[in-house]
């Protein structure tokens, strides 16, 4: 999650939601976030809410983790009440999730399972960095309910990992794919990161085809971006190293569209590949929630979530977040209710990232207005007829998606 949180209004000790947002409860699908803030070392490209054992220092154990998580699960149900909501999604983030022992994993997730109840075809994803994981502990996430794992691989080339500080040997990666497959995972998703300084084209290129050998249900893809605050951008700062360029970002997005389109993996999301992308199979139906306005409790320090058009988020450093938890009060520090107009807003710069496109009903006025001039431009086209009509970004659109947002909104 963010490093920087939004002021937001106060949340209630007790972490309860508006009646109206209650009344919409089951409206749509519902997922659990849960953010694990551990790191063996902190990458100088990353902003995210995470530590490493001498950040956090004493009094905050990993081994602590799990029962704090689950007493946030529990409260979640007391906040939600009665209303049916069986799991459709859970999603384990970080930081680096198998880090902790795969039973602590499997007891959070048990606790949803008892508190709420799993879907029968529930994805259960855990993010993990290749060097974290061994066979057995894959096994062992694979029979507490583990259905995903998604692999942070970000490059092949080791000097580019080394500007990144990634530490694992790129010749982890397909052990760990291969791992994962002899476990029973149903998909297993690689994490590429390109416009990394020093990352050639033929770097690029490299690790594309290292992550396509490994046959990936799914692979993410995305530029780096230079976070303010972050060792990195100090480094471009000082000039020790450049920034990423917009016509090196291009072309590399172009080779990946190129490369993994051509090996079956079609786009869904703007940075986002599957294998069987119009069926829905290999998607990350997690992420999907994201893009799609869906609900969400999102579990740890720093985590955001939402439910029904409220937005809320935890407070960032683990002590104060299991300090709330264990006193029996909501560990939330702000939230904010968002209005119709808001609403409508995100939905346009989320959903016309996504392969479907965006409903032209959801635009406003000026909004609709704007759409001949994206498709005159080849930026969008029109698909769908009548009260289906969809603006769905064209491949040169996708690469100015912010743009084409911009003149919509």
């Amino acid at each position: 999650m963010p490093s920087t949180l939004p002021p937001g209004d106060p949340v209630p000790d007790d972490g309860a939601l508006p009646t109206a947002a209650l009344q919409e409860l089951g409206d749509r699908p519902f997922g659990l976030y849960l953010h694990v803030p551990f790191c063996s070392v902190r990458c100088g490209y990353c902003d995210f809410n995470t530590y490493t054992a001498t950040e956090l220092g004493p009094g905050v154990s990993r081994g602590d983790w799990a029962g704090t998580a689950g007493a946030e699960v529990r409260l979640a149900r007391r906040v939600l009440g009665e209303a049916q909501l069986p799991v459709r999604t859970v999603f384990v983030g970080g930081g680096t999730p198998t880090l902790l022992a795969p039973a602590d994993l499997g007891a959070v997730l048990a606790v949803a399972r008892e508190e709420f109840g799993l879907a029968p075809d529930a994805e259960v994803t855990t993010e993990s960095n290749p060097d974290s994981v061994t066979p057995e502990s894959l096994v062992q996430l694979r029979e507490a309910g583990f259905t995903r794992v998604s692999f942070g691989m970000q490059s092949a080339v080791g000097h580019v990992l080394r500007v990144l500080d990634r530490t694992h040997d790129p010749e982890r990666v397909p052990r760990a794919v291969a791992w994962a497959r002899e476990a029973g995972f149903e998909q297993v998703s690689l994490d590429l990161i390109y416009g990394t300084p020093g990352e050639s084209a033929t770097d690029w290129e490299s690790s594309l085809d290292a992550a396509l050998a490994c046959e990936p249900d799914h692979v993410s893809a995305y530029a780096l971006i230079v976070e303010e605050g972050t060792a990195l951008a100090r480094q471009v700062r000082s000039g020790v190293v450049p920034a990423p360029d917009d016509d090196d970002l291009a072309d590399k997005y172009l080779a990946a569209e190129e490369r993994l389109s051509a090996a079956g993996l079609g786009w869904y999301e703007v940075s986002n590949w599957a294998r069987d992308a119009a069926g829905g199979a290999a998607r990350c139906r997690h992420n999907e929630g994201y893009w799609r306005g869906a609900d969400w409790w999102g579990v740890g320090p720093g985590a955001h979530s939402h439910v029904s058009g409220v937005r809320w988020w935890n407070r960032k450093h683990p002590a104060a977040w299991t300090g709330r938890l264990v006193e029996g009060l909501s560990p939330a520090l702000a939230r904010e209710v968002l209005d119709d107009e808001t609403r409508r807003v995100e939905r346009v710069l989320l959903e016309l990232r996504l392969r479907e496109g965006l409903p032209l009903a959801t635009l406003d006025d000026a909004g609709r207005a704007a759409v001949p001039e994206q498709v005159r431009r080849g930026l969008a086209v029109v698909e769908g007829s009548g009260d289906q009509e969809r603006l769905v970004l064209t491949l040169e659109g996708r690469l100015l998606a912010d743009a084409v947002v911009r003149d919509l909104v």
